[in-house]
This record gives structure tokens, sequence and C-alpha cells, in this order.
């Protein structure tokens, strides 16, 4: 009598096993989502950040203040503006924030040049 219940290998015998497998991987799984979510608006932020660094350091150039078009299009970042010679340059620095809230142990930061005199 292969397989049969008597002999301890029926099939009725594993009844909740998955459903226990399935209980433990879930949350695995679901973290793992989690960290996929943070990296996507990680990398989402990084590039707001590269392109209001882009036209703060046009806002520069023109004469214009780089603070303000860089706090209009990145709230909360941090601008530092150094001009050598005919280009002017803007660095933004900002924490990385997700829908659970700010990442610590590191900054994001996005820089860009721009011609001065230019219209």
């Amino acid at each position: 009598m292969i397989g049969s219940a008597a002999g301890g290998g029926g099939a009725g015998h594993d009844d909740g096993s998955i459903t226990a497998e399935f209980a433990v991987t879930m949350p695995a799984v679901i973290l793992v989502l989690a960290f996929c979510l943070a990296g996507v608006q990680v990398a989402g932020q990084q590039v707001r950040l590269q392109d209001a660094a882009a036209a703060a350091a046009r806002s520069l150039a023109r004469g214009d203040s780089a603070a303000v078009t860089a706090s209009r299009l990145a709230p909360g970042a941090t601008v530092t503006e150094r001009s050598d010679g005919d280009i002017d340059c803007v660095t933004l620095s900002d924490q990385p924030r997700v829908a659970t809230g700010t990442i610590a142990g590191f900054t994001l930061s996005a820089s860009s040049c721009a011609l001065g005199g230019g219209l």
C-alpha cells in the first residue's frame, strides 16, 4: 500500500504547510517591493533635483536669483552658488524622501553650470 493514508505518506497531512510557508514569505515579498518603490522615488527626486539645478544655473547666469528658482522647483533643497569667470554654477543638496519619511545617512546632490551673460 504505497501512498495510502494509513502509511503516513498520504496527501491529507500537508494541508497547513502551504499556508504557513505563504505566511512566512509574504512579509519578505512586501519588504522587497517597498525597497523597490523607495528606490524609484529616490531616483525620481534625483532627476527633479538635477532639472532644478540646471534651471537655477540658467537663472544665475541671466542675473536672476538662483535661490528663488531652486526653491520653486526643489523646495527644501540647499542652494550653493559659485562663479568662475563667465561660468556660473549651482549645486543643490537635499535629503532623500520616500513615502515613509526621509532616509537618513546620505544626501542627494545635483550640480549644473551655465555661461554667464546669456539671455
